[in-house]
């Protein structure tokens, strides 16, 4: 039996549409609050309707927030393998605790049950924002180590410190893998994360900006994933990332895609600085925050990752972003 948390989000969404398909026993937990059909029209884009029916209905949906340890003990019976997708991504200074709360306090409680029902192997999705920044001739690799002295933003703690739960169940006998991807492209959730870039170019988007960092596309994370947990492979993390690119390349070839006007001007500080300013007072009346300060300089920072190590260990071969890009954009084309 295999458990997936944060089966609502992209990557769990995916992530159970792959693992339905190979005919094992398949639970997901998820808050009592969370929408299945948004899985089910993840399912929709690479099945027929009535595929993707039989597939959705193989999956055995259990309501247990993560924080709640004595709905995660059932949802943890007769489990066999752990897959843990739930996470809280934000970057509100005002999220704080309720970043501690879910990706670390939430991983801990994940950790105590693999170890309490003597899971088989645990696989946690964390974030390259948890990977440290001493940069080598071909990239940030698995050997950066972290340094509490560098400005990181509350996400990216959380990412970490939930990472140090994982490890901290290695040495209570669980093994675990780690998988830490960059920016993840893929369908299905145009309102939220990477997914509004499709949305903005849609809708005419002008600015762009030259910050790099790696991309991946969502079924290569996936794939890596259940490599990963199926290989003798244990208590590794590894970077999952297909290319290093600017966000402007990026923009550019969404609205290739999408048949839009590739955004033309760019983001300059002082504008950023501006939303920033607009953002921090409007945040005195309840309104949400998504730039911070320390965040503006980040913008144009040129951040490349290593994923020499997955290639390693799985010779694993990843998809071109274009070609992301590209699958996404139709899907996004028919959908809207």
């Amino acid at each position: 039996m295999i458990l997936v948390t944060g089966g609502t989000g992209l990557v769990g969404a995916h992530l159970l549409y792959e693992l339905a398909q190979n005919n094992v026993k398949l639970k997901a937990a998820v808050r009592p609050t969370s929408d299945i059909s948004f899985v089910r029209k993840v399912f929709g884009y690479y099945a027929t309707s009535t595929d993707a029916d039989n597939l959705f209905n193989k999956i055995d949906w259990i309501r247990a927030d993560i924080n709640n340890v004595p709905a995660l003990e059932e949802a943890f019976t007769g489990v066999e393998y752990v897959y843990h997708c739930a996470a809280l991504i934000s970057f509100d200074p005002s999220d704080e605790k309720e970043l501690r709360k879910v990706n670390i306090e939430g991983t801990a409680n994940i950790v105590n049950q693999c170890i309490n029902h003597k899971i088989k192997k645990l696989c946690y999705v964390s974030s390259v924002a948890a990977i440290g920044s001493s940069i080598k001739n071909n990239g940030i690799d698995e050997t950066a180590k972290w340094n509490p002295e560098d400005d990181h933003n509350d996400y990216a703690i959380s990412k970490y410190g939930a990472e140090i739960e994982v490890w901290r169940g290695t040495q209570e006998g669980v093994n675990a893998v780690i998988v830490n991807p960059g920016v993840i492209i893929g369908p299905g959730f145009w309102d939220s994360g990477s997914g509004k870039i499709f949305k903005k170019i849609d809708n005419g988007l002008n600015y762009h900006f030259p910050k790099v960092t790696g991309f991946v596309g969502v079924k290569d994370v996936v794939k890596s994933m259940i490599q990963l947990v199926n290989s003798p492979v244990k208590n590794e993390n590894f970077i999952v990332i297909s290319e290093n690119l600017s966000f402007e390349k990026v923009f550019n070839s969404t609205a290739k895609f999408l048949d839009k006007p590739k955004p033309s001007r760019k983001l300059k500080k002082w504008m950023i600085a501006l939303g920033w300013f607009f953002q921090k007072t409007g945040s005195l009346f309840g309104l949400k925050r998504e730039i911070t300060y320390d965040s503006i300089s980040g913008l144009y920072k040129e951040t490349n990752f290593s994923n020499s190590k997955i290639k390693e260990y799985l010779d694993f071969q990843f998809t071109p972003m274009e070609t992301v890009i590209e699958e996404t954009a139709l899907i996004y084309k028919n959908e809207n």
